[in-house]
């Protein structure tokens, strides 16, 4: 046999194996249904390995060591908050936030200050919220011995630099100019005035008069009033040595002491203003409807907080009852929602709502308000029950994947006076979650008779009309209010 037939035969022999091995990957290769699939178990979340300090002036510091990268990074809670200003300055905490940093600081002016900060590829920051202010830091490990000290003037020292004063005040002033852009956050602005009231700490907004109120020297009352050790928990975390750490914190704001007397620290209570009805803001220029309805919430150290999470991922999210029946089979909405949202020391909120074209928008608010009632009347599904619960822990575990992460929590957890093991408390309860637990809180916790309903929208063009619905209509003016010129 010559050559050329070997060769002949070695060819269909090395076709007929690969055409096999192709055969056989391809096999190995065919998507499994998702049924199917099989994945580890979820990892049990740990805390790490922590320092917790409490100066003799009150300040509180975590210390966590995490040797993966040259970075080391700091965030400073602080008692106080939006909800502690004067009704006649709103706006004044968030000024102070801003231009404790803007301003730059006693020793280096802000020019300076950034300066030095970019030069480094580091960064300190400064805001105040509602219900707390935050300082933090960012910075290379070899760059700490600069940036350190920067941190400790700007909460030590701020200089409240009278034109960078000006300029967080014009900054201001264009916010509210623009506040009516988007019709979503028109939704959410004016929602929170429905439930809580327009003069609540929790929904009052930002007015020019308000801002003209506020002086420099209000700024530095209000910093001087809350920014204290005794109001502030520090957590560091990255690439250090704790004992040197600790000794560089103890050195930086151990002789911190300041003389006025302590403010009171009392969270607002928090009430819904109105038990029913349909707001309505008229923008007739839009083709579809931004739609909120709701009622006043609870706190997340209410005993049934779990079992309301388990309810909202029965209601809420891709999959769920909203999603399949609202928007999915009914196709009354682009994005339909619904959620049980609690404040840590103030009542929260349920809030549901969706966007949907115009002449949708009262079949989408009487959907949605179907779908509550159904939670309120009939055992979900155990196939939801275990969906619901499935994801929620699944997505537990990655809100605790870096020691920043858990640290922030634990934190968070002190500064609101919640015990230090609510995270498992949390878990546990997720797991041991009940059909019949679900029925019961939905029917202590969703109340359809106090929900009220916001619509942003072109209320003239939807059909059938706001009316339809009977209750009373109230229309809600947005217009932004001058202030007073001398």
């Amino acid at each position: 046999m010559s050559k050329k037939i070997f060769s002949w035969l070695g060819l269909v022999l090395f076709t007929v194996l690969l055409s096999f091995s192709v055969r056989s990957q391809a096999i190995a290769d065919t998507p499994k249904h998702y049924t199917d699939l099989q994945f580890e178990p979820l990892p049990e979340i740990e805390l790490p390995n922590y320092d917790r300090y409490e100066l003799d002036n009150g300040m509180v510091v975590y210390l966590v060591e995490d040797r993966d990268f040259p970075l080391v990074g700091g965030t400073a809670i602080m008692r106080t908050g939006s909800r502690f200003e004067p009704a006649n300055k709103v706006g004044l905490a968030g000024l102070t936030g801003t231009i404790m940093r803007s301003g730059g600081t006693e020793n280096h002016p802000a020019a300076e200050l950034n300066s030095i900060l970019e030069q480094n590829a580091a960064s300190v920051e400064t805001r105040i919220s509602s219900s707390s202010g935050n300082a933090s830091f960012s910075t290379l490990t070899e760059d700490l011995d600069t940036v350190f000290p920067l941190f400790t003037e700007v909460l030590r020292q701020p200089a409240f630099a009278a034109d960078k004063f000006a300029i967080a005040k014009k900054q201001q002033q264009g916010a509210i100019a623009r506040r009516n852009d988007d019709p979503g956050d028109i939704a959410s602005r004016e929602f929170s005035k429905v439930v809580y009231g327009e003069t609540s700490p929790y929904a009052r907004t930002v007015e020019y008069q308000t801002l003209d109120n506020i002086s420099r020297a209000d700024a530095i009352d209000f910093y001087q009033t809350y920014v204290r050790p005794e109001n502030m928990i520090l957590g560091i975390v990255g690439d250090f040595d704790s004992e040197a750490m600790i000794e560089r914190v103890q050195n930086a704001f151990g002789d911190w002491e300041v003389d006025t007397p302590p403010a009171a620290l009392e969270a607002p209570a928090a009430n819904q203003r109105y038990d029913k009805g349909i707001f309505a803001v008229d923008r007739p220029q839009q083709t579809q409807s931004n739609i909120l309805l709701g009622h006043i919430g609870g706190q997340f150290s209410s005993p049934e907080y779990p079992t309301l999470s388990v309810l909202n991922g029965v209601l809420n999210g891709f999959g769920g009852r909203l999603f399949n029946e609202v928007r999915s089979r009914q196709g009354l909405a682009y994005s339909v929602y619904g959620s049980w949202s609690p404040g840590y020391d103030y009542d929260g909120m349920f809030i549901a709502g969706g966007q949907t074209q115009t002449n949708n928008t009262v079949p989408l608010i009487k959907a949605v308000k179907q779908e509550i009632k159904k939670l309120r009347n009939e055992l979900v599904t155990e196939q939801e029950l275990a969906n619901a619960k499935e994801s929620i822990l699944n997505s537990f575990v990655f809100n605790f994947q870096t020691p920043s992460q858990t640290i922030s929590r634990l934190m968070r957890y002190e500064y609101f006076d919640y015990p230090e093991d609510f995270i498992f408390e949390y878990q546990d309860k997720i797991q041991n979650t009940t059909r019949e637990d679900i029925l019961n809180a939905a029917q202590e916790y969703l109340q359809p008779n106090r929900l009220v309903t916001l619509v942003v929208g072109n209320v003239e063009g939807m059909n059938p009309s706001l009316d339809s619905l009977k209750q009373e209509v109230t229309l809600v003016d947005v217009s932004i209010p001058q202030a007073a010129r001398s």
